[in-house]
């Protein structure tokens, strides 16, 4: 089992779940975050555990820990939300292709095992479906949404480029969409955005005609099989979703029964370049892993509502101001 993990972005909504989980299992956590978009509040609970280390730093520049052998390098340092790769366009594009290289270095140089989080979105708007890890996308190179899809594009043939050239034991994740807590309210993604207006009475805000589809995964299970896929020596990327395909006014109106809103849904228009279909083919996963996600849909959104609710009473300002008005659906 390793011993050493250093997790990039360890601050983030994912990065923060990983460290949470690794030092659970005893397991001594670098995190690495600049704060761009992660929160130092996402790992108060684990700063006095003296097996975490917080290392505020910018990845894309040398990242030296003074230890001559790592046992993973997990590199989940990015934006990842619209709200957050649209506001910070070039610091998401260097996190792909400068930040990469320098936690491939670290790794590299410490004989550590290197994970790339990557994304579904590597896929773009797909022609295939479900999506294959074979499948190589559907991206538009200068849309608004390529500064994150080409900037992991980039990082996942940094990666191949680094086991093929030194031998570095490297792999990749493609993620699907992921909720839980410590998700932002506005962070522009369908399920804070939409418990966040159900929690607060504000009208919940669909895109396009709704019709679009999304496969939702829990965060336990997320963490569980990046985790399992660390243990592993899969070079090959390998996707981590739950295929269970939804479409987003299915889904607004779940939450919305979920959270016993009276919430009004509404129709604002579609961003440009937003995929109209997702779904996650898990085959390899399973095979290769043993891994496939367990948590029942409702109950995963009923925890993150009541994160959600708990965060709305704590907070001193409103957790989240309406993007825009529409069409009422009652």
């Amino acid at each position: 089992m390793p011993k050493t993990v250093v997790v990039t972005g360890g601050a983030g909504f994912l990065g923060s779940h990983i460290c949470e989980r690794l030092l659970a299992q005893g397991i001594h956590v670098w995190c690495v975050d600049n704060f761009l978009t992660g929160s130092p509040h996402n790992v108060d609970h684990l700063v006095d555990d003296p097996a975490f280390h917080l290392m505020r730093h910018d990845v894309s520049e040398p990242l030296d820990i003074a230890r001559p052998h790592l046992d993973a390098v997990l590199h989940f340092a990015s934006p990842a939300s619209p709200a957050d790769y649209l506001r910070c366009p070039i610091q998401t594009l260097q996190a792909g292709s400068r930040g990469t290289f320098q936690a491939l270095e670290l790794a590299r140089h410490t004989q550590a095992r290197f994970v790339l989080a990557s994304t579904s979105e590597v896929y773009g708007d797909p022609h295939v479906h479900p999506q294959k890890e074979t499948y190589w996308g559907n991206v538009n190179p200068i849309g608004p949404r390529s500064v994150y899809d080409e900037a992991k594009r980039f990082a996942e043939a940094a990666t191949t480029a680094y086991r093929r050239t030194y031998g570095t034991d490297c792999g990749i994740v493609r993620i699907f969409n992921t909720f839980g807590p410590r998700m932002h309210p506005n962070d522009g993604r369908a399920i804070p955005t939409f418990i966040a207006q159900a929690v607060t009475g504000q009208p919940i805000t669909v895109t396009g005609d709704g019709t679009q589809t999304r496969s939702i995964c829990y965060v336990d299970d997320l963490v569980s099989g990046v985790l399992s896929y660390m243990r592993s020596t899969i070079a090959t990327p390998v996707n981590l979703g739950n295929p269970h395909e939804l479409t987003i006014l299915e889904l607004a109106r779940r939450i919305r029964h979920l959270a016993d809103s009276t919430s009004p849904i509404t129709f604002i228009p579609l961003p440009e370049d937003d995929p109209r279909r997702r779904r996650p083919d898990i085959t390899r996963a399973k095979v290769a892993l043993g891994w496939q996600p367990d948590t029942p849909i409702d109950e995963a959104l009923n925890r993150t509502i009541s994160w959600f609710r708990q965060r709305s009473t704590t907070t001193a300002s409103p957790i989240f101001t309406p993007q825009a008005q529409g069409h009422p659906i009652r």
